[in-house]
């Protein structure tokens, strides 16, 4: 039996080692896992046979499923990103209005300028629009 005191080094290495390529594995499987079912282009059949392949012999299964497939995963992680980032555009587009304030401001300068509002309306509309 090792004691405590007989831990050197390498044991530590080794350990730190074993644990960092359980996680790898963990997450190599979470990723093969999403991508089987966001695919579009597998149908249920597929997806459950991809499933079952990578359930029953997993090193093999996710080892065929990224040699097999390891395009597809790259363009859904694309797509995936490009999508989240519209919804993000929206909300911000959302959440700040439609239009930019340097725009409207623009605006009522030119309609100021052709006599359409006063300077007194062009200052109060400018006031709220900068508040």
């Amino acid at each position: 039996m090792v004691s405590v005191w007989e831990f050197g080094t390498a044991q530590v290495f080794w350990s730190l080692l074993w644990f960092f390529l359980w996680v790898i594995w963990f997450w190599l499987l979470i990723v093969v896992f999403s991508d089987i079912f966001r695919s579009r282009d597998l149908s249920g059949w597929g997806k459950a046979l991809w499933t079952i392949f990578v359930v029953v012999l997993p090193y093999l299964g996710v080892l065929v499923y990224v040699i097999a497939r390891g395009h597809k995963m790259s363009e859904h992680a694309a797509q995936q990103a490009q999508a989240q980032d519209a919804q993000m555009r929206q909300y911000v587009q959302s959440v700040t209005g439609s239009s930019n304030v340097s725009d409207e401001i623009q605006r009522l300068h030119d309609l100021q300028e052709q006599g359409a509002i006063t300077p007194e309306e062009y200052q109060q509309a400018k006031a709220k629009l900068l508040a």
